[in-house]
């Protein structure tokens, strides 16, 4: 078999598997003469030995993996054919009519793959010169999520001054008094934010995407879905629904649980040969039934996209990214596919379940009889039936931990709310700022109110750092836990960076050294009666 590489997170993944099965078929599949109604044809295969080959390459590739059927691959073989990427010997392609038997067939001259579109560059958001923002710093998981200062300065007003006294000055330039907690209301639609962002923030990083508009359009995200989904479950986990007119029929879920349970749920259920099919098939109806894969199709390439990171060495970095994903479903939807997974799980570990199909397993038949309806795309696409296979196996055997509420995600939000609610807003309350790309989502920026000029900035600037290092020194000069020689290095160091700011709180004595006052003298003396002692 050919060397296959794992197709990454990003934009049109799909696309891009379609071209690497298509590349490995094309240089990999065996080619031989063939005899066929007396004549010799070169370079070709038989459907058979197409299906056989491609089945061991799907089987093997670590995009789609074992769970892939011989059906499926004859599936894909017919795509193929419709789209040309295989013709029979007389040169006739574009339907799906290919069966498995003795028929030839043979690569075309022209390139199958498909082209794959370049998205176009967006201009970088503008900032305003001397505009103060506040952005999310993002710490791991186990951390949390705070506000960071940044002030924008040009860079030829940087003064070179050591680190050690700049840290200090930046810590001065927060006055304990000033930095005490200040109430401040949150909207309703500020807490919804919060859980937005947070979320997607964590998404974009499991992903690994620098961003992820190219794979989900974040107009289709909407925090309420995830509030519910992460605070309004029940004590198995299971979301609970305050419209009931959404959930499972009352027959659905009765079927399910009977499946489920089997054969302890219920002792009057009917025990005819063959029961078990027929509740297995109407369930399996239902969920047809519905208007939309239980995962939405607006959330199809976002969920396509967790595919490449379902991998052996990847798998507790898939079982979070999903985890985030499926909370951004319709409650409706989650729980439904939390009751749908929990009843496939059940039948597949089901040792007394009695075979369902005469000639497939019985977790073969769960996983390719309810991914379609779990994942599916609104517009038709050649690959569908082989990563909703994927995906619905990893599904089914992790829903458990794919499916419960992340804890870490919820104390970074509570955390997070809380903090918002205690920071100081000096001039005027934070708002939500757009975005500097035209039609992009609004990005969590908090700024002040009121814009200033570039020279009041420059004013203010010059004052709050002045202001700083005056405090910065006060705190030299008093503060009784530094020794007395650090206190001399750092005076001498200050004096030196900033004699101005120096002399005007330590006349200088003539020999232009440090005038140490009365409160360093007590203190001197305080610490030398200490050591008597």
């Amino acid at each position: 078999m050919m060397d296959s590489h794992v197709i990454t997170p990003g934009p049109y993944r799909a696309t891009k598997l379609w071209n690497e099965v298509t590349r490995l078929f094309r240089s990999g599949m065996p080619l031989r003469k063939h005899r066929q109604n007396f004549r010799l044809h070169v370079s070709c295969f038989t459907a058979t030995a197409a299906v056989d080959w491609l089945h061991q390459l799907l089987r093997s590739n670590s995009n789609f993996g074992p769970d892939v059927t011989r059906q499926q691959t004859l599936q894909l073989l017919k795509k193929f054919l419709k789209n040309h990427v295989v013709e029979d010997v007389k040169g006739r392609w574009g339907t799906e009519d290919l069966e498995d038997g003795n028929t030839l067939y043979r690569f075309p001259s022209t390139s199958p793959l498909k082209p794959i579109p370049c998205p176009t560059p967006k201009p970088k958001p503008t900032s305003t010169p001397g505009s103060i923002k506040r952005s999310l710093s993002i710490r791991d998981k186990e951390g949390f999520f705070r506000f960071r200062a940044v002030k924008k300065q040009n860079k030829e007003t940087q003064e070179n001054i050591d680190p050690t006294i700049q840290a200090q000055a930046e810590d001065a330039s927060h006055p304990i008094g000033e930095q005490q907690a200040h109430q401040r209301e949150l909207t309703k639609e500020d807490e919804q934010e919060v859980w937005r962002h947070i979320t997607l923030t964590h998404l974009q990083k499991i992903l690994g995407l620098v961003s992820l508009e190219e794979v989900l359009d974040q107009r289709h995200v909407n925090p309420q879905n995830i509030i519910h989904n992460m605070t309004m479950v029940n004590k198995h986990g299971v979301v609970s629904l305050d419209d009931k007119t959404n959930d499972l029929p009352h027959w659905v879920l009765s079927a399910m649980k009977s499946l489920a349970n089997w054969p302890k749920y219920d002792s009057g259920q009917p025990s005819y040969p063959g029961f078990e099919r027929d509740v297995f098939k109407n369930v399996s109806d239902y969920f047809y039934s519905l208007p939309q894969p239980l995962l939405t199709y607006q959330l199809y390439e976002l969920f396509i996209n967790v595919l490449g990171l379902i991998q052996p060495q990847c798998e507790r970095v898939a079982i979070e990214a999903l985890q985030l994903c499926t909370l951004l479903l319709p409650p409706a939807s989650r729980r439904k596919l939390q009751l749908l997974m929990r009843m496939m799980s059940r039948i597949s570990q089901n040792v007394d379940m009695p075979r369902l199909h005469h000639a497939i397993g019985t977790r073969i038949l769960v996983v390719h009889t309810f991914s379609g309806c779990v994942l599916g795309s609104a517009e038709e696409c050649d690959l569908d039936e082989l990563l909703a296979t994927r995906l619905v196996s990893f599904l089914m055997d992790h829903q458990h931990s794919i499916l419960s509420v992340p804890e870490y995600l919820l104390a970074a939000v509570t955390d997070h709310i809380e903090y918002l609610r205690t920071i100081q807003h000096p001039a005027g309350s934070l708002h939500v700022i757009e975005g500097g790309e035209q039609g992009s989502p609004p990005v969590p920026l908090y700024a002040f109110c009121h814009q200033i000029s570039s020279a009041e900035f420059e004013k203010q600037r010059v004052e709050s750092s002045q202001k700083a290092m005056a405090e910065l020194l006060e705190i030299l000069l008093t503060d009784q836990s530094i020794s007395d020689k650090d206190r001399r290095k750092k005076l001498k160091q200050f004096q030196k960076q900033y004699p101005d700011i120096y002399h005007h709180r330590v006349p200088s004595a003539g020999e232009n050294k440090p005038k140490i006052k009365q409160p360093l003298l007590s203190i001197r003396k305080t610490k030398a009666f200490r050591i008597r002692n």
